[in-house]
């Protein structure tokens, strides 16, 4: 046997290691091996995130905590379009596999790969530009203006290296090999650390130093996910010379991503106006939100594993005909996915000032951190009820249906929110309180949409 065999036949045993058979066999065990490492990825990559906010709150100043918290609904915008956009690769990439048109998975990627460097370019641009503007628009106070410009527009640098991680993940993640992303994250996340600790330390380079630092981590994640794929020697390998455009592949990574990427972005734009009435409240405000907001995220993303998770098998079951497989993964996700978001929120939320401290000592920043934790942190879970169902129609090829319900839910009841019950009761609680009533209203919207789906045969 030659040495070129040998290396092709142990590659073939690597990638039939990292591919989760979907189609046949057990569900249980295997929507957790697919989703646990996703929520162990993204529940790691917030911890170094956090890293930022901590790092600033214990070695600089509550202006500075408050000038990096600010930016998480803003950046929370670009995210939710990149990985909305990036659930449009995962459901094209798991349908040809799912219908056995195995062969049109190298232009799909190549085509992914390139609109992803695309897509990136025209975010870095457009966050420099409107950086400044949109936290003038929510209001930010003028003593913490110009450290949030300066973090959101070097933040926006690094916005190739998010989107090219993101799409390259979901290619991987739509086989079924969630562990390489997670590495990947593993590796990013703690050079993230280190960075932020010496630029803000030693060097002294405040917001600059830890925005600095989260782009030169993305770049890593981002350059070790593409060299993932270029060592492939299947039909997932990447060949930077092949990178071209086809017209049908985009056409459907949009159809089912920017519904969704708008769904996510618009989410954070209904928050952005939450932002706006929290900075109303001062510094001390903005920063103990800010650090109470880093811990929502782990609930949220134990949540969005599962969702992913649904999406992914739902795609490729519903692609090959398993139309009863689809209804155990429905069920399996709801449940794994209310679970894990229980144990990741609850008990933080019953904690107290113990993790909040992290981030500051300062009582006030505490007390408004605890306010929120009540009302927010403690039902965070509730989001599997609209998360799930909303994931297992995208992956049944209904992508806008949802979207519109998910903006509704979050975007125009939130704004009526604001504008009446807010406005006559501006109390900080009664903020607070936005979040899980709208949770609680999208998913009984998506259910009843679905009932009527099934009534009138549109629910294949």
């Amino acid at each position: 046997m030659s040495s070129s065999d040998s290396k092709a036949i142990t590659q073939n045993k690597r990638t039939a290691r990292n591919e989760i058979d979907m189609i046949h066999g057990g569900l249980a065990g295997k929507i957790m091996l697919f989703a646990l490492p996703i929520a162990a990825a993204s529940i790691l990559q917030q911890l170094f995130n956090s890293a930022d906010s901590a790092v600033i709150g214990q070695f600089s100043s509550p202006e500075a905590l408050a000038a990096v918290g600010l930016n998480a609904e803003p950046i929370g915008i670009i995210l939710g379009l990149i990985t909305g956009l990036s659930v449009g690769v995962n459901v094209l990439i798991a349908r040809y596999i799912g219908m056995n048109r195995r062969k049109e998975i190298p232009a799909a990627i190549h085509t992914s790969m390139l609109f992803s460097l695309i897509v990136g370019v025209i975010l870095m641009i457009c966050g420099l530009v409107a950086a400044r503007p949109l936290l003038i628009l929510i209001s930010t106070p003028d003593n913490i203006l110009d450290l949030g410009v300066r973090y959101l527009q070097i933040y926006m640098l690094g916005s190739p290296f998010i989107v090219i991680y993101n799409f390259a993940s979901a290619i991987l993640r739509a086989k079924g090999d969630t562990r390489r992303p997670l590495y990947a994250l593993i590796s990013a996340g703690i050079l993230n650390v280190i960075l932020n600790l010496f630029f803000v330390i030693v060097c002294r380079l405040n917001v600059t130093g830890v925005a600095l630092a989260t782009d030169i981590s993305n770049a890593l994640s981002a350059a070790l996910t593409v060299s993932f794929l270029m060592k492939e020697t299947d039909e997932f390998h990447l060949s930077l010379r092949n990178l071209r455009l086809k017209g049908e592949n985009v056409k459907r990574l949009l159809a089912i991503g920017l519904p969704a990427g708008i769904q996510e972005a618009v989410f954070c734009v209904s928050n952005v106006f939450i932002q706006a009435a929290i900075n109303g409240f001062g510094s001390d405000a903005i920063a103990g939100s800010a650090a109470a907001l880093n811990f929502e995220y782990f609930g949220y993303f134990a949540v969005a594993a599962f969702t992913q998770a649904a999406t992914t098998f739902i795609s490729q079951n519903h692609a090959a005909g398993q139309k009863k497989r689809c209804g155990k993964i429905f069920l399996y996700c709801l449940i794994f996915g209310a679970l894990a978001g229980a144990v990741l929120s609850v008990p933080i939320a019953l904690s107290g000032t113990f993790f909040m401290r992290i981030f500051s000592s300062k009582e006030a920043v505490l007390m408004y951190a605890i306010r929120r934790n009540r009302l927010v942190l403690l039902w965070e879970y509730l989001v599997t009820l609209y998360e799930i169902p909303a994931a297992v129609l995208r992956g049944r090829g209904h992508s806008l249906l949802p979207s519109v319900e998910i903006l509704c839910g979050t975007i125009l009841f939130r704004l009526i929110w604001l504008f009446t019950v807010f406005a006559r009761h501006p109390v900080y609680e009664v903020l607070c309180l936005v979040w899980p009533v709208s949770w609680l209203l999208t998913a009984a919207a998506l259910y009843i949409s679905i009932l009527i789906m099934k009534k009138l045969n549109l629910y294949d």
